[in-house]
Order: structure tokens, then sequence, then C-alpha cells
């Protein structure tokens, strides 16, 4: 056998196996291992997912976990984590990490901040401190966190802005973008590096990003700039228009979406990767997704209820304790019910995605959707994630 025919894929390589439709089922190769996709990714922003431990990640499968470059940076530094030995070996967690660019955190600080062409100036929420942002500063920070997946700084168009303001912002993004491309080699230390498409709620600004974003050869591409306040139906009708302009070759990952009707509705556009605060943040406020909808365990209608919580789930918390339990948790402020919960709500958001990669397989992801649509539908109303999206805060 020949040295090329033993040679695993290279980081970046990216294989669609199956299709329905526009919705794919693929593999995205990484430094720390194989993604399937369509992925859920829990959020990991300060170098843990809140309440879990990595044996707990692996249990209810996770294949890829999100981290945060603005927290880590700021606490406890990009340059002490990289000291000792990356995020990986940091938080002890071996599979692959896709590292936010911090961008969405720092435009956010609102007064505390202070936009240029070369970068944008920010006070830290934490002490107040003064530091620079530049596009080659966030990967040189993600380089020092080692993560499989980096992304370029980009500024989030908040909602409503007018035209000129979001036209001047996609300027500023592409820029930066061709920065990034310019300071990261592709394949460079087995780092992949992902664009951002942004502008804002202007269809045909929307397609220029496109253009200019995935004309520059990243290793794949994300949609930025969504669930900031729009409704849900002007989501879907951006998202349709935004999607199929990615490279159909290379991944597509949209940016802090979260809920299970809008995971499944840009699967059914071409979308790959998924992140969102939703499971974990809900999962602490009590509310917890099953087959059957959600459920506010705080219900006084739980007290006595031995069943467990979602009789088609086979997660540690399904398997060994009953509503009532996970009540009296809840109740009683103690700290293993965010534990519990969270493994649920972490564990239906992955095998959401599993069952849309074997769906989509079995060439049967429309109903699958359809499927979801019945149980969720009276909730989605609207696209909140939880006030922020999850891979943000």
């Amino acid at each position: 056998m020949s040295d090329r025919q033993t040679q695993s894929p290279r980081p970046g390589t990216f294989t669609i196996n199956a299709t329905d439709g526009l919705a794919r089922q693929a593999s995205l190769v990484t430094a720390h291992g194989v993604v399937q996709t369509p992925a859920f990714m829990p959020v990991g922003t300060q170098g843990t997912v809140k309440a879990l431990c990595p044996r707990d990640l692996h249990d209810v499968g996770s294949q890829i976990i999100l981290g945060n470059t603005y927290h880590l940076y700021l606490r406890p530094g990009d340059e002490l984590i990289a000291r000792l030995g990356g995020l990986h070996a940091f938080m002890a967690w071996d599979g692959p990490i896709l590292t936010d660019s911090g961008g969405f955190q720092v435009f956010s600080l609102a007064g505390l901040r202070k936009l240029t062409p070369d970068g944008v100036e920010f006070r830290s929420h934490l002490d107040g401190s003064a530091h620079f942002f530049t596009p080659e500063k966030v990967l040189s920070i993600q380089r020092n966190l080692g993560s499989d997946i980096m992304m370029v700084l980009d500024e989030c168009v908040p909602y409503g802005a007018d035209r000129a303001y979001t036209e001047k912002s996609l300027e500023l993004t592409t820029r930066w973008a061709e920065r990034s491309r310019r300071d990261h080699a592709p394949g460079r230390n087995g780092q992949l590096l992902f664009g951002i498409v942004q502008g804002g709620f202007h269809k045909d600004l929307r397609a220029r990003s496109a253009e200019e974003i995935c004309s520059q050869g990243f290793e794949g591409n994300a949609i930025g700039g969504l669930s900031v306040g729009e409704s849900t139906a002007e989501m879907y009708d951006l998202l349709a228009h935004t999607a199929p302009l990615l490279p159909g070759e290379k991944p597509r990952y949209l940016m802090g979406v979260g809920k299970p009707l809008d995971i499944l509705e840009a699967i059914s556009h071409g979308v790959d990767m998924f992140d969102c605060v939703l499971p974990t943040r809900n999962a602490r406020n009590g509310t917890l997704y099953t087959s059957q909808g959600q459920v506010n365990i705080k219900r006084a209608q739980y007290r006595e209820d031995d069943s467990p919580l979602d009789p088609a789930c086979d997660c540690y918390t399904c398997r060994t304790f009953s509503k009532a339990y996970l009540r009296h948790l809840y109740m009683a402020q103690e700290l293993l019910a965010y534990r519990l919960n969270t493994i649920h709500n972490v564990r239906f958001f992955l095998d959401l995605a599993a069952g849309a990669r074997q769906a989509i397989a079995q060439r049967r992801f429309d109903a699958y959707k359809a499927a979801f649509e019945v149980v969720y539908a009276p909730a989605a109303d609207s696209n909140d994630n939880g006030g922020v999206p999850e891979n943000r805060s």
C-alpha cells in the first residue's frame, strides 16, 4: 500500500455523504477528529460547558464544542492557556473545538468600545481595562488556544440598522476577512479558518458579502447577524436567501441560532453546523426539551410525577430520575439540578442533529422535520434564543 493510500484525510476535508433536497449529511475532518454534520456544538464559552465536565460531554455524544476568544483572552488569558498546553489540555477535552472571534462580545459592549478601520478598542467588562482587537490579534489568540476551527473578526450588524450603516459595516468586515486570510494561510498548524457572511437584512448586501467572503478561500463559511431581534419569518426568509450563496463544497455554519425548529429549517437549506446557549441556559432556568415538547420543571404538576422526564431519551437523567426528583432539586436550588437538566437538554439537541443525519441518509428529512413542527410549532413564534445567541455570551 502506498504512502498516499495510508495517509489520513487532512484537516479541512469536507465530504458530503448523503443529500435529501438541499439538506446534506457530511463529514468534516479536523485535527482532533471527524465531525459528522449536521452538528450541534455545545457552548463552552469560558473553557467549560456550564454544569458539565468533559466526561459528561462524551456520554451525551458531543462531537465538537465551542469556546470564546473574548472571554478566554480576558480570563485566564490565552498566553497562560498556551503555556499549559492549549485549550484542549487545559480543559481536558480531546475532541474538536471551534472558537468564536469574540467580535460579538466586543460589539455588544456599546459605550465601552470604539470601532476603527484597524480594529476595535474596548474596555473589559471585568475590570474596565483597555484592549484593542485587530483581525490579526484575534487569530493570534485563537492560535494560542489551539482550536481546530477559528473564526475571523467581523462586525455583527444590529437589527434595525439602516442601509448606509450596514453597507459600511459590510465593507469593514470584508477588509478584516482579507487581513485574516493573509495572516493565516490555509492549513497552518492544522487549524481551519472560517469566514463570516454579514450584510444585515438587505438581501443584495447579503449576496455581495457572500461573494466577497467566500471567494477568499476559507475552509468553511458562516452566516452571522441572525437571531438579533428579527421575527422568525424574517430570519427564515433571509436564511433561505443566504445559505445557497455559500459554496456547497464547504461546511456552512449558522452562528448563534438554536431553537429546534430553527435548526431544522436551516438544515433544510443546506446548513451544517450550529451552536446556541439555549439548551444550557434554559436548563439552568428549569426549561427542558423533550420529544413531547418543552417542560417547565418548576410547575406543581410534577411534584408527585414519578415518570422519567422523556421516555424517548436514554440520557443519564432520563434513565435514572423522575420528574418529581428533578422538580425537587430545582425548587431546593440544589446544584445537581443544573447538571442533570443540562445533561438532558444538551443530549436533546445532539439527538436532534443525529436524527437529522439519519433522516437525510434515509431520504426522509421532510417527515422528520414535520414531526418536530407538530410538537414545537406553538412555541416557535419568535426567534428569541434566550436573549443572546449562545456562542456570544
